[in-house]
Order: structure tokens, then C-alpha cells, then sequence
């Protein structure tokens, strides 16, 4: 039978449906503006030069084609100057897995001493930990170049992993310590008692309930990383460049008539690794995020 309760009444008034309408119509429209950049940029990627030049920003190819994808995507290399990003775009994929993973497994760790294995100065030593987030990226150039110097690991990827895993502790052990501290604290304390150590404690009772922040913490560093151009650029070399600085180096690096279908393609593809995680995952990240607001 259908419910015709007051609640439901309530909701299903003129006055009700008047507002749905209105909260779907500017959710559209609000879509379609931030989706109008896409079309035109995956639109321009398929036409041939000579129907961008003839055609009009949003009209439909005449010709469609994949010429552009292939141009952007292998790399060709004439004197000192390259096109297409395949090879950078696997620099970006060795530079970002290895980092993801370990300022996210060391922040978790962080996060889990924090919140549950308490000691003298750990506030403050988090709030200092904290100031991490609001250093402006120019702020290190000199002092990491020469850290990576001495390291010997300056223009390469190996360099690159360390600058974002540095950057990116402060935000992975923010994110774990604010989760951890909704977990209740006698889980803890009963493992103690049971003789479990801090690893075991760690591996068997946070971890398996970790997974939302760990979600918000890897798509956090995936995209601030992948997406990054600043570090990129001051720390890599010729060949350790991520995407971001070949993508900078095609649309620049052109002679003559400028190739749009071309650069359109390459913004398309270096895009594409973060647009798929946030479909992937997306669902979970606000989830996650928001966990440990209240609490903590």
C-alpha cells in the first residue's frame, strides 16, 4: 500500500516538488558548465587541423580522426626537442606509485602513534608536524635541491619520491590521525592487556578498519603528485621528467602552425589517471575525509 503518512505528504506538497526542480535544474546547469571545457577539449582531440581552423570551438568534426591521440602520445625526438608524453607519462606513473605508497603507509604509522600511543610533547609535536601544510612549495626549492645534492639523487625519480613523500606527510598523517582518534581507545587497551605489541595492535586491529582513509589518502597524493608541475620542473632531469613538465614542453616546444587537436589529446591522456581514480573511488572520499570532524 502506498505510504501516506504526514512525513510523506509533506514532502510530496507543490511547494516541495517546486524546490526539488529547482535544486536538479542548477545541479545541471552546474554540470554542463564544468563538462563544456571536456567536450571541447575531447571534440578539438578528434578534428583534423584544417577543420579547427574552418570550424567553429564546439561544432561536431567533419572528420574524425585519431591521428592526434597517436601524435600525442609517441615520443619523437628531433635534435634537443621532443613530442608526445609516452615516456614521461611512465616516469609519472614510477614517480607516483612509489610515492603514494610510502607517505601513506609512513603517515598511517604517524597517524596510529598519535592517536593511540600517547607521549610527552606528542601535541606538540603534531602542531609542528601540522606546519608542513602551509609551506608554500617555493619555500623548499633551495633547501631540497641541495638535500638531493648531497644525496646524490638530484634529477631523477628517485629525488622526485623523496620531495613528494617529505611534502605529503604532514596531509597523510593529518588525514590518519583525525580517523584513528574516532577508533574507541578500549579496543586498545584490551589488545594491550592481551600482550599485543604496537605492530600487532597496528596490523590486526587499525588496518582493517583503515580502509576509508586510506582511499582519501591515496587519491589526495595521487592527484596533488601526478598534477604537479613546480617540483617537476626544478628537480628532474631530461629524463625524468613527469608528464606535466612534457605536456608544458609539446604545447610550447611547437613550430609553426600550433597543433590544438594535438595538445587537446596530450591534456586528455595526463588527465586521465586522476579522473579514473576519482570515478573508481570517489564515493569514498568524502567518507572518509570527514571522518574524525567531530570527534578529536
Amino acid at each position: 500500500m502506498p505510504d501516506k503518512s504526514p512525513a510523506t505528504a509533506m514532502y510530496q506538497t507543490p511547494g516541495a516538488i517546486f524546490g526539488r526542480v529547482v535544486i536538479y535544474a542548477i545541479l545541471i546547469i552546474a554540470a554542463i558548465y564544468f563538462l563544456i571545457p571536456l567536450f571541447v577539449m575531447v571534440i578539438t582531440s578528434i578534428k583534423t587541423m584544417a577543420d579547427i581552423r574552418t570550424g567553429q570551438l564546439i561544432s561536431w568534426p567533419r572528420e574524425v580522426t585519431l591521428d592526434a591521440w597517436k601524435e600525442a602520445w609517441a615520443t619523437a625526438c628531433i635534435g634537443v626537442k621532443c613530442a608526445g608524453i609516452k615516456g614521461y607519462f611512465w616516469n609519472s606513473v614510477k614517480m607516483v606509485i612509489p610515492s603514494v605508497a610510502i607517505s601513506t603507509l609512513v603517515g598511517a604509522a604517524n597517524g596510529y602513534v598519535l592517536s593511540m600511543w600517547r607521549f610527552r610533547g606528542s601535541d606538540t609535536f603534531f602542531s609542528c608536524l601540522l606546519l608542513g601544510c602551509f609551506i608554500p612549495f617555493q619555500v623548499i626549492l633551495l633547501p631540497m635541491a641541495s638535500t638531493l645534492g648531497r644525496l646524490g639523487i638530484a634529477q631523477s625519480i628517485a629525488g622526485l619520491v623523496l620531495v613528494h613523500v617529505v611534502y605529503g606527510l604532514a596531509f597523510t598523517t593529518l588525514f590518519f590521525r583525525n580517523f584513528y582518534v574516532t577508533i574507541p581507545a578500549d579496543l586498545v587497551k584490551a589488545a594491550k592487556i592481551d600482550g599485543a605489541g604496537f605492530f600487532r595492535i597496528f596490523w590486526k586491529i587499525i588496518l582493517p578498519v583503515s580502509t576509508p582513509i586510506f582511499v582519501v589518502s591515496i587519491i589526495w597524493q595521487m592527484t596533488q603528485i601526478w598534477n604537479d608541475f613546480l617540483f617537476g620542473v626544478a628537480f628532474s632531469g631530461s629524463d625524468s621528467q613527469p608528464v606535466t613538465v612534457a605536456l608544458n614542453n609539446l604545447v610550447n616546444t611547437s613550430t609553426g602552425v600550433v597543433k590544438y587537436n594535438v595538445d587537446m589529446a596530450a591534456a586528455i591522456i595526463a588527465g586521465l589517471p586522476t579522473l579514473c581514480v576519482y570515478i573508481v573511488a570517489g564515493k569514498y572520499f568524502l567518507r572518509g575525509l570527514t571522518a574524525g570532524a567531530v570527534k578529536g
